[in-house]
């Protein structure tokens, strides 16, 4: 953040009340520091009111071909900045698990947990679409203890819940959206089933691979499934999925520029995150001077197509 003395507001009230000197000495005027540059033509100085955001909003969006961008988030204060700075939809996602926690995956991560943090976003929240996810072991059973899961999380202030899996999950999907829960869906690499990969690893790469990813997601689609998280797969299997489903809207991480958002996780793109950092990651607080303005320059950047850039993050 600027420093308070550098603020156009603290110079007019250091105009408008001068500090009292002590009466043995002169006062003398204070010093300001210049006002910084912008680093970027490309960052907004600042964003129009916008109204809460919502499912027919999202869907409009999409239909009309602007990029939806959406970060994790876990507390109050960072949804406020995130608010400010344009982004469409948070998701409170079980990554809290390995970013917050410091757990090897996601898969320790509870429904008390989820719901907590969804709470604590919710309080800062103004405008932003709120998913949250469904951890592991919490919807698998089946369709009534995913139904269950769902409304803990919606009575905690979520809009959506997301899940993870393939066609295996489209009944459930289908029950929990004709009882007026959105869902979000996600293919790809789903962590909650990282041990059962083999690792953290692209999926769809082969034919048959690619074809099952396509196949799964119409599936989804015509369950319900409003949304869609990609996660890393190839460009051309994620466009094939947006184009096979027009009307859902896929997120993408690491999948590529032809989805219809795209989505990371924040302490990556802030660089919190320590140690190498997944191909499809860009530092946007390396380009900023602040958090706000970091996230700024994600919003700016997916909405005009400039992240990711399919030569540098994309499979």
């Amino acid at each position: 953040m600027a420093s308070l003395d550098a603020s156009p507001n603290a110079r007019r009230a250091l105009e408008e009340f001068p500090a009292q000197a002590p009466a043995c000495r002169p006062r003398i005027a204070p010093t300001l520091a210049p006002d910084p540059p912008h680093m970027s033509s490309a960052t907004p100085a600042a964003l129009p009111a916008r109204k809460p955001m919502n499912l027919h909003r999202l869907r409009e969006m999409h239909a009309q071909g602007e990029k939806i961008t959406m970060l994790t988030c876990y507390e109050s204060s960072m949804t406020r900045v995130m608010d400010d700075a344009g982004v469409d939809a948070i998701l409170i996602g079980d990554s809290l698990g390995m970013v917050v926690q410091g757990q090897p995956s996601t898969v320790p991560v509870t429904l008390d947990e989820i719901a907590y943090h969804t709470r604590c976003v919710v309080r800062g929240n103004r405008n932003v679409w709120i998913v949250s996810d469904l951890p592991f072991g919490t919807y698998q059973e089946n369709r009534e203890q995913a139904l269950r899961s769902s409304v803990a999380l919606m009575q905690a202030g979520a809009h959506m819940v997301k899940l993870e899996g393939g066609g295996w999950t489209a009944e459930t999907v289908h029950f929990l959206t004709e009882r007026g829960i959105p869902v979000c869906a996600h293919l790809g690499l789903t962590p909650q089933s990282v041990h059962a990969l083999g690792g953290y690893r692209i999926q769809g790469r082969d034919a048959a691979g690619a074809e099952t990813l396509r196949r799964h997601a119409k599936e989804l689609a015509q369950a319900g499934a409003a949304m869609a998280v990609l996660e890393l797969m190839p460009s051309d299997v994620a466009a094939d999925v947006q184009a096979d489903n027009p009307g859902l809207i896929t997120i993408g991480i690491g999948a590529g520029q032809r989805t219809a958002g795209q989505v990371l996780v924040m302490h990556d793109m802030l660089h919190i995150t320590r140690g190498k950092l997944p191909r499809f990651v860009r530092n946007f607080m390396a380009e900023g001077g602040s958090i706000e303005d970091a996230i700024r320059r994600f919003v700016v950047s997916v909405k005009d197509g400039s992240f990711p850039d399919e030569a540098l993050h994309g499979y």
